[in-house]
């Protein structure tokens, strides 16, 4: 049997769920699929938090996205019981001269141009002040970034609470349904699962590391990597750990010279979360790696965490991989295929993207439905890549 739909999203992490909430939310008849049940620990959106801020270093263009995200996620919040967006503040530090992350040279001065070409309210901190303010973080020259409004958002209830106001608007959501395969035509795109067929008029693919496989003739333009997360016991100093901001740390001035962490957010026990991002050889997400070597730990806590801060233990107290499904500039694709109009890809995100995710659904469903969308997603457009000769 054939069900009948407007749209068909593929993938129910950050993007997908968002947009299948807004589509629904809009008055379109919409079916969510994912091969699994988010959120879950196989793509890149599950996990307990994401960093959220307004100033963000990889440029001007993310910046409405993540101001509207905030005011999503405020909102999302009214309707449902958890709490989705903690504004812990955020402390981005380096040197002036400092190393680059997703493409962009110095991360730091970037940032500062960023916060102040659009406005953000900020501090900047001497190494005496972000001593004074954040005791265990051991810095020595580098300057301090601080931004208030920054934070961190707890990604699976993100992602529940998007599904959960998506059906209450309408939408079919359909968890644990592989798609086979789909077909676009002018008249609308047809998906089969091993459930069945769905005939829709418009498609959004947000399937993560899993569009290589769903639309091969993308993957050219897209790498799936292997990222790791730490969480080293807090050991005496649980109080300072739980009151740290979200900080970012670039320690050095080549690329991969840095780490990011939290806030301790589930008390003494639960350790500290840092990470550094790690490109190298690609994966896909049958293949990667999922369990992590001791001395892969080993080496985190001896070339970030040990010397910057001290007060953590080298025991870590658990570990989880995620993947970044990342394309050549480390920007985002949200935008028409480029041999399909009715089919709007909503990834990669280059593992930077839940922050962004709320608003990014609001604009795929303006896309999917009139054509038109609020913020200008042509800085994520698939042009650019072409032009590049990826």
């Amino acid at each position: 049997m054939t069900v009948r739909c407007d749209v068909v999203v593929v993938g129910l992490g950050a993007m997908g769920s968002a947009a299948t909430l807004q589509l629904a939310r809009a008055g379109a008849r919409v079916i969510g699929i994912d091969g699994s049940s988010p959120p879950n620990p196989d793509g890149s959106s599950h996990g307990e938090t994401r960093i959220t801020r307004l100033a963000v270093g990889e440029g001007s263009a993310y910046v409405p996205l993540v101001q509207r995200s905030h005011e999503l996620w405020r909102a999302f919040e009214e309707d449902q019981p958890d709490i989705l967006f903690v504004q812990s503040g955020g402390l981005i530090l380096g040197g002036l001269q400092s190393s680059g992350q997703h493409g962009v040279s110095n991360f730091v001065a970037a940032t500062i141009d960023v916060a102040r070409s659009n406005g953000i309210a900020h501090e900047l901190l001497s190494a005496d002040e972000i001593a004074a303010r954040f005791g265990v973080l051991d810095v020595t020259d580098e300057i301090g970034y601080f931004e208030p409004t920054a934070g961190y958002l707890r990604a699976a209830s993100c992602i529940r609470a998007q599904l959960e106001l998506a059906t209450r608007a309408g939408a079919v959501v359909r968890l644990n349904e592989q798609v086979e395969g789909w077909t676009s035509t002018r008249s609308g795109v047809h998906v089969e699962t091993n459930s069945g067929q769905i005939s829709a008029g418009a498609m959004v693919l947000a399937a993560g590391a899993w569009l290589p496989d769903l639309a091969p003739e993308l993957a050219p333009m897209l790498s799936v990597q292997r990222q790791v997360q730490y969480w080293f016991d807090i050991g005496r100093d649980a109080p300072r750990f739980e009151a740290l901001p979200v900080f970012i740390w670039m320690h050095g001035s080549e690329e991969g010279q840095y780490l990011y962490g939290f806030p301790a957010t589930d008390g003494p026990g639960g350790g500290v979360k840092i990470a550094t991002e790690v490109f190298g050889t690609s994966t896909s997400p049958k293949d990667v790696v999922r369990s992590v070597a001791d001395d892969e730990i080993d080496d985190m806590f001896d070339t970030h965490v040990s010397t910057r801060i001290p007060g953590l233990s080298a025991r870590c107290l658990r570990t989880a991989v995620c993947l970044y499904t990342v394309t050549p500039d480390f920007g985002f694709i949200v935008d028409r295929h480029p041999e399909h109009d009715n089919v709007v890809v909503a990834s990669p995100c280059s593992g930077h993207g839940f922050k962004h995710s709320a608003a990014i659904g609001e604009c795929v469903a303006e896309l999917v439905l009139s054509g038109a969308t609020s913020i200008d997603l042509t800085p994520f457009g698939f042009d650019r890549l072409v032009a590049s000769g990826t």
